[in-house]
């Protein structure tokens, strides 16, 4: 027996090391925090939150550069002309005569658009170029050394002004919506974490009971010989013994089906083994319905999406209201110098003036532009009627949500303390049974009680982490410290 007992104890230490021996060489235990920081930085739907940021930031850009003063160059380098054109005689007669000429213009401007009245104002400085080709040879050069052009609108709708309303709600939009986006992104790592957590456990159980459903039929083989448990109820834990392993089998099939998904959704390589760790404490925190809707309403995006489609739809009345007529005045003031020398026709300069005032008023349209006013302001009507009804749905789903966070910290608590007695329950019952005091079907159902408690009890995990994370993507604010949900934006998108 020495011999056996120093035997066994020098074979123990080497099982143990080959079963280490025998792991992946990629095994990682993977957090719910660290599952999450990976998902916000490697996730497909974390690099499309940031794209259409960026596709914001930058329409936001070009809107606010619409604001400013351009520097403008055109120009034609070089115009060549050998045509014939038509010339009227003085006794009104006509005859084509030959135009053999080269021509070079450039024109430098500033424009700057003035958004409180949406016109364009524009500063010049222009020289053209001539050169007679031919027989007739000869130069001549026409500058306008400085000029100043107006270009404005005088009842359309000033879309300048439209777009200082809009643009910057658009765009706080996209913040708050990127915010939201990347708590979405966490949602989702939790739901996927979760379930190969579950599927983790729903494995590990599966073998478990099939290690005690082929102990147990070995002792009830024994039994039977003996006559203390009858065929039935020998057939019955052998059945047991069979679903155990069909079960490991499926259990098995599952856990890898939620790794790929995990691993996938992590932008992990295909051989990393992930074990995720069962979270072991949540936040202890108490929401109140007011200060989540109060935050909702501040921070969401859902709020600046109602102001600006409100604004949207104004301005679509604004336009409609601006097409019953058109009258857009256009002035240019400046000096011109026309000379055989570009240095000359700087000399001598004469005035340059254009003031013109073009009007488009329909005398008779049978009502077509006041019926689009009638349909744009129809359609604001339905939108804010829309508007309405978001909101209140808005409303009451936070209140369900609040109610539904406030009460599973209570739920998670109950099953996290059925789940232990399940388990106590279970192993006495195998206990029991193997001296004889129960039958195969209450320890079936006290396997199953087990197994249904486990599940739950990382179910309901899954609920209260979910259900927070929602809370913090709809009101875009961190309970655990109290604080907003921010981000350095001017850093995000030059990334």
């Amino acid at each position: 027996m020495k011999r056996i007992f120093l035997l066994v104890a020098l074979l123990l230490p080497l099982s143990a090391a080959f079963l280490r021996a025998g792991q992946p060489a990629h095994e990682r235990e993977l957090t719910l925090s660290q599952a999450i920081a990976l998902a916000r930085t490697r996730s497909v739907d974390a690099a499309v939150a940031l794209n259409r940021l960026k596709t914001a930031y930058w329409e936001y850009r070009t809107f606010r550069a619409d604001l400013l003063p351009e520097v403008n160059l055109t120009g034609t380098l070089p115009n060549y002309n050998k045509t014939y054109s038509p010339y009227q005689n003085p006794d009104g007669s006509y005859t084509f005569v030959r135009n053999n000429t080269l021509g070079l213009s450039g024109t430098l401007s500033v424009d700057q658009n003035i958004w409180l009245t949406g016109g364009r104002l524009s500063l010049t400085s222009s020289l053209d170029f001539i050169r007679q080709l031919g027989e007739k040879s000869g130069n001549q050069f026409m500058s306008v050394p400085v000029g100043l052009q107006l270009t404005q609108p005088i009842f359309g709708v000033n879309s300048l002004k439209w777009n200082r309303r809009i643009e910057p709600v658009r765009y706080a939009e996209a913040k708050a919506t990127f915010i939201t986006a990347t708590e979405e992104v966490t949602m989702k790592t939790i739901t996927s974490f979760f379930d190969l957590l579950l599927a983790k456990e729903t494995l590990g159980t599966a073998r478990q009971n099939e290690e005690n459903a082929k102990r147990l039929y070995e002792v009830a083989i024994a039994k039977r010989k003996m006559g203390q448990i009858s065929e039935n109820d020998l057939l019955q834990l052998k059945l047991n013994a069979l679903q155990g392993k069909a079960d490991v089998t499926t259990a098995e099939s599952t856990l890898k089906a939620r790794m790929f998904n995990l691993r996938s959704f992590l932008g992990l390589s295909e051989e990393e083994n992930l074990n995720p760790v069962l979270p072991q404490s949540v936040p202890e925190v108490s929401i109140e319905y007011h200060f989540v809707l109060d935050k909702a309403l501040e921070r969401n995006s859902f709020a600046q999406n109602i102001r600006r489609r409100q604004l949207e739809a104004d301005y679509d009345v604004a336009t409609a209201r601006g097409n019953l007529r058109s009258i857009n005045l256009f002035a240019s003031v400046g000096y011109t110098g026309v000379a055989q020398e570009m240095h000359a026709a700087y000399r001598g300069l004469r005035d340059n003036q254009v003031v013109q005032l073009g009007v488009s008023v329909p005398l008779l349209d049978w009502g077509k532009r006041r019926g689009k006013v009638r349909v744009a302001k129809s359609n604001r009507e339905v939108v804010l009627s829309q508007l309405r009804q978001e909101q209140m749905d808005f409303n009451q789903n936070i209140f369900l949500l609040v109610a539904n966070f406030n009460n599973q910290a209570q739920q998670l608590s109950i099953a996290e303390e059925a789940d232990e007695i399940a388990q106590r329950r279970y192993q006495t019952s195998v206990e029991t049974f193997l001296i004889g005091k129960i039958s195969t079907l209450d320890l079936n159902d006290a396997r199953d009680s087990k197994d249904d408690a486990r599940r739950r009890h990382i179910t309901e995990l899954y609920s209260f982490w979910y259900y927070f994370y929602q809370l913090r993507s709809l009101t875009l604010w961190d309970f655990e410290r109290n604080t907003e949900l921010e981000a350095d934006f001017d850093d995000i998108v030059k990334e």
